[in-house]
């Protein structure tokens, strides 16, 4: 977390390849407090996720040099999943919504979705943080 003032700030890595939907996102993330690091791919991702700690990562599954799953998949080789993460996807095939769970993402959310939906999706995983 950043310290800003007297209160902490709270991080989130954005993984999104689509720059207008990434600066929504990013949005949506400033009006929900979050300080945001931003990346267009999965290696970026996996780049960042080793320089920094961050108290989300709101992830694309399809992703140019590495996909989502594999960001997932080198998060649970470092020793497990334990940042909330809200995967975010077209895809809405019941097996992509499964396989993304079983690899540690908290919530599985299909685009388009709303300021609203994005909202309640992020108080939903980080909520649910042990």
């Amino acid at each position: 977390m950043v310290a800003k003032g007297n209160s902490v700030a709270k991080t989130a890595l954005l993984v999104e390849d689509d720059p207008p939907l990434r600066k929504l996102v990013h949005g949506y993330l400033k009006l929900l407090k979050f300080e945001v690091t931003e990346v267009p791919d999965g290696r970026r991702a996996m780049g960042a996720l080793k320089e920094h700690k961050f108290d989300l990562i709101v992830l694309d599954l399809m992703l140019p040099e590495s996909s989502g799953y594999d960001v997932l998949e080198y998060l649970q080789k470092q020793g497990g999943v334990t940042t909330p993460v809200l995967m975010m996807s077209a895809r809405s095939l019941p097996e992509d919504r499964a396989h993304a769970e079983e690899l540690g993402a908290r919530l599985y959310l299909i685009k388009p979705f709303t300021r609203a939906d994005f909202s309640k999706a992020v108080a939903s995983v980080v909520e649910a943080r042990p």
